[in-house]
Order: structure tokens, then C-alpha cells, then sequence
């Protein structure tokens, strides 16, 4: 099987084959992160790196031999309704869709899947399903993984449809041996410190009431719950306590309340809410870890939509 990985990040989509059971695959990947490349080459070491996605030539590559299945996840920063001011498809990242919509047409994959975020304006996901052909599903990760994650997947594989919940919250990958009150990832060790007061109301026996733009003006937060704890002032923010964990990225603003302290996710943490293997990113910093996974794929969405597909 030949599989061309475009934005590749950590090479989420070979671990999704690999746990589908295909384990014969010629995998080419573009991807500039040096961090990311480097956890992708230690796990995958016969990964064929393709550099900057700008310089592939998808003709040489379809001479090379048929590819089976074109697969990525164009930049979304300048689509996503976190960016202020975003510029859309016209920005700098995000226009990096028409490269993978060139590589697209010199290929011709039998398969392919395009991944993007779903909080996209209207008119720019009317022009990448008119321009790719397909219109897009819509899958969160929350169904597969104790991640919220809502992403748009474009794909000419057939059948693909929602996958069924499987029940998994944030206390089911938490370690369990881990010691709370480690200085690296401790946020709040109890209600009283001095920055504790920007994020909770109060604190009772088990229970951290959270600051919430709601009728109440607070959610209470239980043993194993996720808690949002960025923008601690606003007055507008809601959803900030599940029982899911939500867009992990670079920073420890998203926090969970456990043992009577509230931290952020370890890397392992994070690497479960990705379905990705324990100690999957291990090898580079801690910061380093964190910012690739918030850039991956979730492992098992991937899973779910390839086998669909007859590879």
C-alpha cells in the first residue's frame, strides 16, 4: 500500500493503518516541524520524508507507482473562529489547502481524506467541497476518545458515517499512579492560592466551583473532570467543566480536578485523549510534545474512516 501524508505532524494516519492491521506500507510524508518529524521518524523509521509540502511533485510520485490513499489536515489557522481577524482560505496557512488540492490533482489517490476544523465561515467550506468535489462529514472525537475534538473530514471513501459512542471520559486515561502535586504540572494545589482566585468561586470537600458566563455564574467540577481555565476573567466563556477534555494544545489552560488538585494533562494524558500509544512523543520537551499532539490527528477518528475504505 503507498500512502502519501500531507501536514503530517506525528504520522497519526500510519498508526491508524498500523492498528487496522495493514502493516506493508510505503509512507511518504511532508511536514516542516522539526519536532514533529523527528517523533514521526523515531516510531516509523521507514518513513520517506517529502520536506515542504510546497516542494512535492505529485507527478514524480504517481510515476513511482500508484498511490492508494492521499491523506492531511491543512493548516486551519486562519479559518478557525478562535483566530481574530482571520483571513480564511486567503491567509498564509490556511492557503496551503489549494498545495494539498494541487497534490490531489497530480496524484489521483484512489482514496483521500481532508481534514479540517468545523468552526470554518460557511463560504469557506462551500469552496473546498466545491473544489475537492465532496462535501464533508462532520465527526467528533468525543464519540472514539475522552477528546472533544469537532473536525470536518472530506473523503471519496464510501459509507463513512458517524462511529458509534463508545462511553470514554476523561477519568478513564488519566495515569494512575501518577503524584498530583508534581511541581512541573501542578496549576492549583488547593483553593486559597493566590491565582486560584481568578478561576473558582469556592471549593467544597470534592467539588471546585468554576466561574461560568451561566445563570448560576458557576459549574462544580468533580474528581475527573476537565476544566477550561483559560481567559479566567471573562465574562462570556461557558462549557468550561466536562467530563471530556477539550482542545489540547500548547498551553496548560485546560486543566483536570483530581485527587483534590487541579493540573494539566501529563504528555501521557494527552497522548490517550489522541488514542495515540503511551509514551508516543517521548524524546522530545515536554512543550514540544504538547504542541504536536494539539497539531495531530485523533488516531481512532482516522481509524474508523479508512476502514471503511477497501485498501
Amino acid at each position: 500500500m503507498k500512502v502519501v501524508s500531507l501536514f503530517d505532524g506525528i504520522s497519526c494516519a500510519r498508526v491508524a493503518l498500523d492498528r487496522l492491521g495493514y502493516k506493508k506500507v510505503e509512507y511518504l510524508a511532508s511536514e516542516i516541524d522539526e519536532a514533529a518529524a523527528r517523533i514521526s521518524s523515531r516510531n516509523w523509521p521507514d518513513i520517506v520524508a517529502l520536506g515542504d509540502v510546497k516542494n512535492v511533485d505529485g507527478k514524480k510520485i504517481r510515476r513511482g507507482g500508484s498511490v492508494d490513499l492521499l491523506i492531511g489536515g491543512s493548516p486551519c489557522q486562519d479559518l478557525s473562529i478562535a483566530k481574530k481577524g482571520r483571513q480564511g482560505l486567503k491567509g498564509s496557512r490556511s492557503s496551503l489547502f489549494y498545495e494539498y488540492l494541487r497534490i490531489l490533482k497530480e496524484v489521483k489517490p484512489r482514496y483521500f481524506v481532508l481534514e479540517n476544523v468545523a468552526s470554518m465561515s460557511q463560504e469557506s467550506k462551500d469552496i473546498i467541497s466545491a473544489e475537492i468535489g465532496v462535501k464533508p462529514i462532520l465527526i467528533d472525537a468525543a464519540l472514539v476518545s475522552a477528546q472533544s475534538r469537532k473536525r470536518l473530514f472530506w473523503t471519496n471513501i464510501p459509507g463513512v458515517c458517524q462511529p458509534w459512542d463508545r462511553g470514554i471520559i476523561l477519568k478513564d486515561i488519566l495515569e494512575s499512579g501518577f503524584v498530583d502535586r508534581d511541581k512541573s504540572y501542578a496549576i492549583v494545589a488547593s483553593y486559597g492560592k493566590k491565582n486560584a482566585r481568578d478561576y473558582f468561586l469556592r471549593r467544597s470537600g470534592q467539588m471546585v466551583y468554576v466561574k461560568e458566563a451561566t445563570i448560576k455564574g458557576f459549574a462544580v467540577a468533580r474528581d475527573g473532570d476537565s476544566i477550561d481555565i483559560s481567559f479566567p476573567t471573562s465574562k462570556t466563556r461557558r462549557g468550561r467543566v466536562g467530563q471530556k477534555v477539550k482542545n489540547i494544545m500548547t498551553s496548560p489552560s485546560i486543566a483536570v480536578f483530581t485527587k483534590g488538585v487541579i493540573r494539566k494533562l501529563t504528555p501521557i494524558e494527552c497522548e490517550r485523549a489522541f488514542s495515540l500509544p503511551d509514551r508516543y512523543t517521548e524524546g522530545e520537551s515536554d512543550a514540544a510534545r504538547y504542541h504536536a499532539l494539539g497539531n495531530a490527528f485523533n488516531v481512532e477518528v482516522i481509524a474508523h474512516i479508512l476502514k471503511h475504505a477497501d485498501l
